[in-house]
């Protein structure tokens, strides 16, 4: 992976997969709609830190992207945060457009539901 100026505290606390990434969960910052799931490094979470708009590094095309930088469907950052154990990202946006490549509003459309089992609480436990 390239040198990052990624804040070393920040870069600490990361726990990477083996190819030095981590997970990072993309939601509109206004209606909590999960958008889609990218994958960054130190650089690409550095230049998502301190420059508003989110930047991933494409697995298939070993290279760093910015979103909308071709398509126009911008994601305009509002916050940022690390999970409890390091190894996933939850990135706030104001989507602009289509977050999913293939036009949709997000990647979870296009696959649609699978079959599962839906859980209820105890009637002990229900608020």
């Amino acid at each position: 992976m390239p040198v990052s100026s990624l804040d070393p505290e920040i870069a600490r606390r990361l726990k990477r997969d083996e190819s030095g990434l981590v997970a990072a969960v993309v939601q509109q910052h206004d209606t909590g709609e999960v958008l889609m799931l990218g994958w960054m490094d130190d650089e690409a979470l550095h230049r998502t830190l301190t420059s508003g708009r989110v930047t991933f590094w494409s697995r298939s095309r070993q290279e760093y992207w910015r979103k909308g930088d071709t398509s126009g469907h911008v994601q305009h950052v509002r916050s940022v945060a690390l999970d409890c154990d390091g190894d996933a990202l939850l990135v706030r946006v104001d989507q602009v457009g289509a977050a999913c490549h293939t036009g949709t509003r997000t990647c979870f459309e296009a696959g649609g539901p699978l079959p599962a089992v839906v859980g209820e609480r105890a009637a002990e436990n229900r608020p």
